[in-house]
């Protein structure tokens, strides 16, 4: 397991439904080793801590394994006319994985990185900036129906973080895992 691109950053104006909203939900990968503290990664910011960032909301991993899926999504709504590859940090991930997936993460797992360990907390929520960025607005339901949702990380021991990184995920009490967790959540809003 290992990763791919560590992406940040900083909130910048967002056009949803005519309305300009702030989010930091565009991140980009940056090379060398990055800072990682306990509030997040050097150089990332979060828009609306009340939904993202925080302590417990710190580090957002995606798995890489997903994009596929989410391309032929844009292109099935009209988003995209091409099957064209997706950016690191499209899905505003802090951390592009690859080889781990939310039916293999639990509450409570932590992800030992060379220089840092990371701790699951629980699994993204979908939004109406999620469907912003994705161009096309049943973004959010195709993330509750697949159930593609990445997950949360606090920052468990600070240190740094590089893309290409292998890290090994330990078990923690394994009382809920992400996918679970996941389905758990109700998204009338989104039906």
């Amino acid at each position: 397991m290992h990763t791919s691109h560590v992406n940040v950053g900083t909130a910048q104006p967002l056009s949803i439904d005519g309305r300009r909203i702030l989010s930091a939900i565009g991140k980009h990968p940056v090379t060398g080793p990055v800072a990682v503290g306990r509030m997040g990664l050097a150089g990332d910011e979060q828009a609306d801590p009340s939904v993202h960032g925080g302590l417990s909301k710190a580090v957002y991993a995606y798995p890489q394994e997903h994009l596929p899926f989410w391309r032929a999504q844009r292109q099935h709504h009209g988003a995209s006319l091409f099957d064209e590859p997706l950016p690191p940090g499209f899905m505003g991930e802090n951390l592009s994985l690859h080889g781990l997936l939310e039916t293999e993460v639990w509450v409570g797992d932590t992800l030992h990185f060379p220089h840092c360990v990371l701790r699951v907390t629980e699994p993204r929520q979908p939004c109406h900036k999620f469907n912003a960025v994705m161009s096309f607005h049943l973004a959010g339901k195709a993330m509750a129906q697949s159930g593609f949702c990445g997950f949360y990380l606090a920052v468990a021991e600070p240190g740094t973080l590089s893309a290409g990184d292998t890290f090994e995920l330990q078990p923690g009490p394994r009382a809920l895992g992400i996918a679970q967790a996941f389905a758990g959540k109700r998204y009338k809003h989104l039906r």
